[in-house]
């Protein structure tokens, strides 16, 4: 298959970018890495008018350090680069942790961290990190822009919360607490395959080494990245022994996700896969969070 004609614009700038989407934004659509959209093409799941190329625009692609030690990344950052970059894995580990597990080499060469975020696959590990790091979400449009929580930023199966004229243009993640471990885990038939279930987890300990806050993020098992809430809180307070930690992965597997069987998996088998990953993940954030005390 061949996509449908469009017309190809590259902006060179990111305020021509937001010039054009806010004139042709309802026909148009973004091309960053192209790993997940010119599939779309292809099979003309999309026809969009207009094809609106950004690579050009230089001033969305950075990777910057705060004062406060969080971490700023431009949209257009290359998924290599964040796999490699040594800022990134001592700022933000479990994206260091969990980009080696997109796809292939070829592909994160070329794919961005916002185009991963702004397509909102529910099998894609980025969305699910930015989600348990707490990330924010810099959306821009011609005249304005707002911050988004990566909470509000996810509304559905490959929906977000961007308007038709508005554009990805940073993520910004929050500085490392003191005292906290994190850890990724995926389960798929062979490296680089969409994953049948993963995970992100992230703990924190107080002075006692009791848990003062977790977060539980599952991908590949809903609609979106899934936030085990209930199972998190379930940890707050507690030591963090096996007999806990068990019982809060299986809350998350049994209780608060809803994964969908299909030809590679059932749906009982990957709330199984949900609640080892998940005890797996949360054992191995403690573990590190206990090193950083």
């Amino acid at each position: 298959m061949k996509p449908a004609p469009f017309e190809y614009l590259a902006p060179r700038s990111l305020e021509e970018a937001l010039e054009t989407l806010a004139e042709r934004g309802a026909e148009a659509k973004v091309l960053a890495g192209g790993q997940s959209l010119l599939p779309v093409l292809n099979f003309r799941l999309a026809q969009p008018a207009v094809l609106v190329d950004i690579n050009r625009v230089a001033e969305l692609d950075f990777v910057r350090e705060e004062a406060d030690g969080g971490l700023r990344l431009g949209a257009l950052v290359r998924q290599r680069r964040l796999e490699r970059d040594p800022l990134v894995a001592r700022r933000a580990p479990l994206v260091a942790a969990a980009v080696p597990h997109v796809a292939h080499p070829q592909i994160r060469t070329r794919g961005t961290l916002g185009g991963s975020l702004a397509h909102a696959d529910p099998a894609a590990e980025l969305p699910a990190v930015a989600l348990a790091l707490d990330a924010r979400l810099l959306v821009r449009r011609r005249g304005g822009e707002r911050w988004l929580a990566a909470a509000e930023f996810f509304t559905g199966l490959f929906a977000t919360a961007l308007g038709e004229d508005e554009l990805l243009a940073e993520i910004a993640l929050p500085p490392t607490p003191e005292r906290s471990g994190v850890a990724f885990l995926e389960s798929a038939r062979r490296h680089g395959d969409y994953a049948l279930a993963g995970v992100a987890a992230r703990v924190e300990l107080d002075g006692s080494g009791r848990c003062r806050a977790a977060r539980l993020v599952y991908f590949s098992v809903g609609e979106g990245p899934v936030d085990a809430v209930r199972a998190a809180a379930a940890l707050a307070g507690h030591e963090l022994d096996a007999a806990t930690i068990a019982a809060a992965a299986h809350l998350a597997a049994s209780e608060e996700i809803d994964p969908l069987g299909d030809i590679h998996a059932s749906s009982a088998f990957k709330r199984h896969l949900a609640r080892v990953l998940g005890e797996r993940a949360l054992a191995a954030a403690r573990d590190r969070a206990r090193e950083a005390a």
